[in-house]
């Protein structure tokens, strides 16, 4: 702290003075400790515990070598979990302060627990964060409870208040429940181990046979967190998620949670909570019957009422039997009348299905097909000859134009115009005069027979020779 921000600088400046007074002396040391001091937590013994009407507590607390007037006032003090007792290691935590009245310094208390509480807190959140993760508090694997609960099996204290609230609650509800306490510790470095094994008992029992508990109950009533410690255990836990039986936990006051009730199908706010959620309201089953054997009666009533309705107008009917044979006779002739129609109808439609169905069988037999693809065939027959006819008639007509053509291109044609075809001595034909030499001998066929031939001389187109020269 700044000294020039300390109360006595500003006693100093407003007085001008260094003389103080015993209540402004106290004042003074009063807000100098709230003010250094912050918020601690200490631990020690706790003695002469003092409660006066106004519902403050006043104590000492104590080491071997040095003590501290404590004050617990009434606004905090009722949220305390514990019922302090002098002797016992308590652990506090609050400001330093001073008490004007009497200048005693002394420590105002915000909250008080057993001593080693803290670590407990802290074994507490890390097991519940443990098993939070590994799935154990998962609400998808939490089962509903029976509709009807006959028989419970209870974890608990046999001496302890909350076997008694339990009791209470069921024969007040539910007279007919049935209760088999499975007795344990519920307090103490024992109880742990003997909670777990009356959990597995139990599913033993129902799994043997030997007992038909519908749901099992773990219960024990308030305390510290050092008192609850045993329901906050890994093995109570572990034998609580195992279990084949539905469980409700039923740990402490309402504020009190433990690693039991995160794990069990059920958690109760207390024992008597759990025994009220285990069985149905007498009362309220009661009222529930007196309303159902109300409307059971109303419908009795109301159905008798439709019976005599009906009784009546069935006398009503029978009074002339003769009239109601006279109107089944009618009633016989009519239905006799329609089944010669529907007959008389029916066998006009199998006659006219019969003969569709028999010209459908000739168009189909053998005979008929055989003798319609034989029209076919010669039908096709004849069409074959007339095309084979007109397709030789064509061909052969064809063929005297191209052999006329080809007599009129041939060279006899040519030698029948007076025209000679002269060749060499190799047979080759003699197209170019030019070609020629003097006494050379040639052949010359003509239309009728041929001569031998020598050139004398030798006449020819020059321009057309001389083209050919080039």
């Amino acid at each position: 702290m700044n000294p020039q921000q300390t109360p006595f600088a500003a006693l100093s400046a407003d007085s001008g003075a260094s003389q103080l007074s015993v209540s402004q002396l106290n004042r003074l040391a009063k807000q100098l400790l709230e003010d250094c001091f912050p918020a601690v937590t200490v631990v020690g013994e706790l003695s002469t515990l003092s409660r006066p009407s106004s519902g403050h507590w006043y104590f000492t607390l104590k080491d071997d070598s040095a003590q501290i007037r404590c004050a617990f006032f009434r606004g905090r003090n009722r949220l305390c979990k514990i019922n302090p007792e002098p002797g016992q290691q308590v652990q506090v935590s609050g400001k330093v302060s001073l008490y004007e009245g009497r200048g005693d310094y002394q420590l105002i208390v915000d909250s008080l627990q057993p001593a080693g509480a803290g670590a407990l807190a802290a074994a507490f959140e890390a097991l519940k964060e443990e098993l939070r993760a590994a799935g154990w508090f998962d609400t998808d694997r939490k089962r509903p409870l029976p509709e009807r609960i006959r028989h419970i099996a209870v974890v608990t204290s046999p001496t302890g208040a909350a076997l008694q609230d339990i009791s209470s609650v069921l024969q007040r509800r539910w007279p007919g429940t049935r209760i088999t306490v499975l007795p344990v510790l519920v307090q103490g470095d024992q109880a742990a181990g003997q909670i777990a094994e009356a959990v597995r008992q139990a599913n033993a029992l129902v799994e043997s046979g030997e007992q038909d508990f519908d749901v099992l109950l773990l219960s024990r009533g308030g305390g510290s967190l050092e008192d609850l410690w045993p329901f906050n255990e890994r093995q109570v836990a572990e034998a609580i998620y195992q279990s084949q039986l539905i469980t409700v936990s039923a740990v402490g006051h309402e504020v009190d949670f433990s690693i039991a009730d995160f794990v069990a199908d059920l958690r109760a706010p207390t024992p008597s909570a759990a025994a009220e959620m285990l069985s149905p309201d007498q009362s309220q089953l009661l009222s529930r019957l007196h309303l159902l054997r109300g409307r059971l009666a109303a419908a009795q009533q109301r159905q008798l009422g439709q019976y005599r309705d009906r009784l009546a107008a069935l006398r009503k009917r029978l009074r002339d039997p003769r009239q109601r044979l006279q109107e089944q006779a009618q009633r016989l002739d009519e239905l006799e009348l329609r089944l010669q129609r529907h007959w008389r109808l029916g066998q006009g439609q199998r006659s006219q299905r019969l003969k569709a169905a028999s010209r459908q069988l000739q168009m189909l037999s053998p005979q008929h097909q055989l003798q319609r693809r034989h029209s076919e065939l010669a039908g096709l027959e004849q069409r074959l000859l007339r095309a084979s006819q007109s397709t030789l008639k064509t061909q052969q007509q064809r063929l005297v134009y191209l052999s006329q053509r080809l007599r009129s291109l041939g060279p006899e044609q040519t030698l029948q115009r007076g025209y000679s075809i002269v060749t060499g001595a190799q047979g080759e034909v003699i197209r170019d005069a030019a070609s020629l030499s003097t006494g050379q001998a040639l052949q010359a066929r003509f239309a009728r027979g041929s001569a031998g031939l020598k050139v004398a001389s030798i006449e020819g187109d020059k321009e057309k020779s001389a083209g050919t020269d080039q």
